[in-house]
């Protein structure tokens, strides 16, 4: 088991000149003004920035899976915005049907509007409908697929 001991130094900062230390400890000056005190006893350097990494790395990790982590109302929030977006394609090939155009942009738009993955809600009255929604796509797509092989 590793442990870390950390030795408490009172630091007190003293404005644009740096940090200075209490216990007499003397600032190693460095580029740009930036003063580091000197370890003159206490725990190796390597060992604290090791310490230091391992934190660092630690404190990256969780927020990476924070941000994997989706949350309901924003796995919601895709499922909604699938399904009106495929409500609108549909419109766009009835409005194309209606105008006696084949509709093949729209047809194209669906069909990758359909392929796109849909997010499982934990309401499965919005589940039935945004299934209702994608059987209407794909009937669509089959019957212009009908047509096509007809013609």
């Amino acid at each position: 088991m590793v442990r870390y001991v950390l030795e408490s130094h009172s630091m007190k900062v003293t404005g644009p000149s740096g940090p200075s230390s209490s216990q007499g400890a003397r600032p190693a000056k460095a580029a740009g003004g930036f003063s580091v005190p000197s370890s003159s006893a206490g725990a190796p350097a390597g060992a604290t920035a090791s310490a230091a990494s391992v934190g660092g790395v630690a404190g990256v990790s969780a927020l990476m899976a924070l941000q994997g982590v989706e949350d309901a109302t924003e796995r919601r929030r895709r499922a909604i915005r699938r399904g009106s977006g495929l409500l609108d394609r549909l419109d766009e090939l009835k409005l194309a049907l209606l105008g006696g155009e084949a509709g093949e942009g729209a047809l194209e738009r669906l069909g990758r509007g359909l392929r796109e993955e849909r997010p499982i809600d934990a309401d499965p009255a919005l589940n039935g409908l945004l299934a209702q929604i994608d059987l209407r796509a794909a009937v669509e797509l089959a019957k212009a697929d009908l047509r096509r092989t007809a013609a």
